[in-house]
């Protein structure tokens, strides 16, 4: 059974949100057992800080431990202060008030880390594929979770371009995974292809992350937000048609608006990144589907004419390319053939803090690109492979010649001959200047001001209209290309 309440004009009350986590924190049963509470890091939009001072309020005293793992992914490792912010408390809070509480980075880069709890066999995969791919996938995770009694996953629900929906059971993989079945369900998400995914509430990669969260022996509660940022604008002149928000058809959740508008101070937390639309407690499997459907509502704005050009500006919490590049993945499908989506983000130097060298080696390039020369390529990590198509959009790679549907342009700190390099175009980000951007949605223009969470789609009479020819040759590539066969590539660590 699933706690939660969602609001699709409004937000919870710090009152409501409270009384939400009290009453399935009690139905847990938590006294006395070992807690550890899986959270994002700072590149997901939520308000961890005010669930980390909730969940010290009811468990603190109560439980026999109450600590934390960073999902990071591959992001790098937070430092003391990064964690303090992440969670909301001063130096000197987490010295006395919270001193029993400890918060662990996920160490993906240490071998010891993890531990295989089983093995997804080559006949399932090929069923959950629809015949797609054959082949075992290992299941490792960090073994840390074994050492507690209960798993609390808190995070948000926003769409995704591997798995359809983020939330839920992908906090363990990729957020804690193992290289194995990461590197898998990034591939299978970069061959059905991000413009299919994103937005998809049920998809290949999410049932893969499932059947591998089934092989964890330790009891999972789940509180799955939907979070609204604050600060994220939608131009309403921009003849951009939201979301149905007349009915989350959520149907263990009370939709009503209660007299709560949106921005009420009295009614709703203020917080200055995000405020909570939606709380759902239960099992990972279900709590998703409820944050999704309530995402798919607040979190996708659909227009009626694709754009030729879109600025993405990208927010300090995105610090390389390998997480910035949102900005591209949530815009792809409003994107007119031949069309543009800058990245701006001048605070950002690097490519990837972890992957930076294999990009420089491989490029950002079309799906086909690496399928059609896959003996070149099969032995790179298969999510850097994936990183790399999501990020460069669908297209065509015949007869030596590479044509993907629109143009990749970052307006970063990342030098032209770099972006050249790995097959980006380059844009000075002195010489943009944000307001020109502004209100120009008639010229086919859009000024995304902060990219990355919002997903931007068409309507059904337009997406029938952009990328017909890639589309096909997509459909084409799948049964042209025998991947059942197909290894686990290298590892190399991918879990981003």
């Amino acid at each position: 059974m699933v706690i939660g309440k969602g609001y699709e004009d409004g937000f919870l009350s710090e009152h409501e949100i409270r009384d939400l986590t009290a009453e399935a924190l009690a139905q847990a049963g938590l006294d006395g057992k070992r807690v550890l509470v899986i959270i994002p890091d700072h590149t997901r939009t939520a308000p961890t800080p005010l669930f980390f001072r909730l969940f010290h309020e009811l468990l603190g005293g109560r439980a026999a431990a109450l600590d934390y793992l960073v999902a990071l992914g591959t992001h790098q490792p937070m430092s003391e202060d990064a964690l303090n912010r992440l969670v909301g408390v001063t130096a000197a809070e987490r010295a006395e008030k919270y001193r029993d509480v400890c918060i662990f980075n996920h160490r993906w880069d240490l071998p010891d880390t993890f531990t295989t709890v089983g093995t997804i066999p080559a006949t399932e995969i090929e069923e959950i594929t629809a015949g797609l791919m054959r082949q075992e996938v290992p299941v490792a995770l960090n073994k840390l979770i074994f050492d507690y009694d209960q798993l609390v996953i808190c995070g948000p629900t926003f769409p995704h371009e591997v798995v359809g929906f983020s939330g839920g059971n992908k906090y363990l993989f990729p957020g804690i995974g193992g290289p194995e079945v990461i590197n898998f369900t990034h591939w299978l998400g970069a061959m059905i292809t991000s413009m299919e995914v994103i937005g998809t509430k049920h998809t290949p990669v999410r049932q893969v992350i499932d059947r591998a969260a089934s092989f964890i022996d330790v009891p999972k509660l789940c509180f799955s937000l939907v979070v609204v940022p604050t600060n994220q604008q939608i131009n309403k002149s921009a003849n951009l048609k939201s979301a149905n928000l007349k009915s989350a058809n959520l149907k263990s959740a009370n939709l009503k608006s209660a007299n709560r508008q949106v921005g009420n101070p009295q009614s709703a937390i203020r917080n200055p990144q995000s405020q909570l639309a939606g709380l759902f407690i239960g099992t990972p499997e279900e709590a998703y589907e409820h944050a999704a459907d309530l995402s798919a509502k607040l979190h996708i704005v659909y227009v009626d004419e694709p754009f030729q050009r879109v600025l993405s500006v990208m927010p300090e919490m995105y610090d390389d390319l390998w997480t910035a590049a949102k900005g591209m993945y949530k815009l792809e499908p409003a994107i007119a053939d031949g069309g543009e989506v800058i990245i701006y983000a001048p605070h950002i130097t690097e490519v990837s803090y972890t992957h930076g060298h294999i990009i420089d080696q491989i490029g950002y390039h079309v799906r086909d690109y690496f399928l059609k020369q896959w003996d070149r390529f099969k032995d790179y990590p298969w999510g850097v492979l994936a990183h790399s198509t999501h990020l460069r959009g669908i297209g065509s790679f015949e007869n030596g010649v590479e044509r993907p549907r629109i143009r990749v342009t970052l307006a970063t700190g990342i030098p032209q001959e770099r972006c050249r390099r790995i097959n980006l175009g380059y844009l000075d980000p002195a010489t943009i200047n944000i307001a020109e951007w502004e209100g120009r949605e008639d010229e086919g223009i859009l000024l995304v001001s902060k990219a990355g969470e919002m997903l931007y789609k068409i309507g059904k009479s337009a997406n029938r209209q952009i990328g017909k020819s890639a589309n096909r040759q997509i459909s084409k590539s799948w049964r042209g290309n025998d991947l059942r066969g197909m290894g686990a590539g290298s590892t190399g660590g991918y879990q981003g």
